[in-house]
């Protein structure tokens, strides 16, 4: 049976020509179109120079680990490609700094083709649909879901890419209860992270969302999970 063409464009950032030799003859073959690096300075300009679906990115590479490639990716060049980051080690610590550098995904070597390809067209549609005009809003909280950007009281504040993630589940089922657990399987999938790790972002994202104003939204259920709540006066306001 013939391929569908797809018009899907994806850079492939990696070192190991075999491996790249397997990954452009697949996709090549079901109509995507392929740039290749097979450095991190190479794939950081064509990155930064052209527009891609998705970003392959391997994580070690010469010159530049794949961690720093994202990070300034997304840090410097406010970049919003979905990144999925190849690798041979299957830690979670490895898998936890991957997403914390900015990767959408993680997919250890050696992988299987068609695995790479679900992947890459499952960050394909959850991009697209974020790249709608959609602005989530809770009281004076705004995440646009476009530009990453989040405001309070029309301050920008910075949060980390796993902060956010965190915070759009927060804000979608507000003021309803979000589970740790739903949390968890979110951002981390199977491979669950400790209880340290989920506790650490929550520090984080408080930090950035509550403690710079008189009012806090993020509130613990103990036991239980997290919700995000309108502040009080608005809630006040609101009242019939």
């Amino acid at each position: 049976m013939s391929q569908v063409p797809s018009p899907h464009s994806l850079l492939l950032v990696e070192d190991h020509r075999d491996i790249a030799a397997l990954i452009f003859e697949y996709f090549e073959k079901r109509g995507y179109t392929l740039d290749h690096a097979a450095d991190a300075i190479t794939g950081l300009h064509l990155a930064v120079s052209n527009t891609y679906d998705v970003i392959i990115l391997d994580l070690r590479l010469p010159g530049m680990d794949g961690l720093s490639v994202c990070e300034k990716l997304r840090r410097e060049a406010r970049l919003t490609t979905p990144i999925l980051m190849l690798t041979a080690r299957d830690t979670l610590q490895d898998k936890v700094a991957g997403l914390e550098a900015g990767a959408d995904d993680y997919l250890v070597k050696p992988f299987d083709l068609l695995e790479l390809e679900a992947r890459v067209r499952s960050l394909i549609r959850r991009h697209r649909a974020e790249l709608t005009p959609e602005v989530l809003r809770v009281g004076d909280l705004s995440l646009d879901l476009g530009t990453q950007e989040v405001h309070r009281a029309g301050e920008r504040l910075e949060i980390s890419p796993t902060g956010k993630k965190i915070l759009k589940l927060l804000m979608r089922a507000s003021p309803n209860l979000v589970t740790r657990r739903e949390i968890e399987r979110e951002i981390w999938g199977d491979e669950l992270p400790d209880s340290d790790t989920l506790r650490s972002h929550l520090y984080n994202l408080r930090k950035a969302v509550d403690k710079p104003f008189r009012e806090p939204m993020i509130c613990t259920v103990q036991s239980l999970g997290y919700r995000l709540i309108k502040p009080h006066a608005e809630q006040t306001e609101n009242q019939p």
